[in-house]
């Protein structure tokens, strides 16, 4: 299965569950004229892995897009330290959505499937010091709502409602049961 996503996050999970992968990727503008931000991002997800099938017709091809959503506002990855440190400000003792979107696509087997799962996150409220410490890790500037869940970024959370894997970037449960109402069962992962 080719997956159209350069995160190692996603191809680990992927991995985990038993996927063979191979990565490749199209850079794509990652603009939506949907408004609705589900909806959104489903078609960025959607657009992404496209553009891989387009150019493998005959691979199953599967990618995702990840996003923060607070107060109707979509919060990508950060610029900058500065805007990592007022994304973390904002997120402090709150709750917010991540949002990952999926497309599974054989063009030549006709299979489109876009989904969505959404998880609810609980923040800490974070001192200055805490929020200093992790923007000087690197670790929040390659994440959308510049934290993650998997490594230092899981001291600020509180609780979760919702899946985990959504939070760390593709919602593995959901998938399996897209999947499997295609037929395709856990023994034929390896194959795809």
């Amino acid at each position: 299965m080719i997956l159209a996503s350069k995160s190692p996050r996603r191809k680990e999970i992927l991995e985990n569950i038993g996927f063979n992968l191979v990565i490749k990727s199209e850079d794509i503008e990652e603009v939506s004229d949907k408004v609705e931000v589900v909806e959104k991002i489903k078609d960025i997800a959607y657009k992404k892995v496209e553009a891989v099938a387009k150019k493998y017709p005959n691979e199953y091809v599967v990618g995702a897009d990840t996003i923060v959503e607070v107060d109707g506002d979509i919060i990508g990855k950060p610029k900058d330290e500065e805007e990592a440190k007022k994304i973390l400000q904002r997120l402090s003792n709150r709750s917010h959505n991540v949002i990952t979107a999926f497309s599974f696509i054989n063009k030549s087997k006709d299979i489109c499937i876009k989904d969505v799962a959404i998880t609810k996150v609980y923040f800490k409220e974070l001192s200055s010091e805490m929020i200093e410490w992790y923007i000087a890790s690197k670790e929040p500037m390659d994440k959308a709502g510049a934290y993650g869940i998997q490594d230092k970024g899981s001291i600020f959370v509180e609780k979760i409602e919702g899946d985990f894997f959504t939070v760390m970037g593709f919602p593995i449960e959901r998938f399996m049961e897209r999947l499997n109402e295609l037929g395709i069962k856990l023994k034929d992962i390896e194959r795809i």
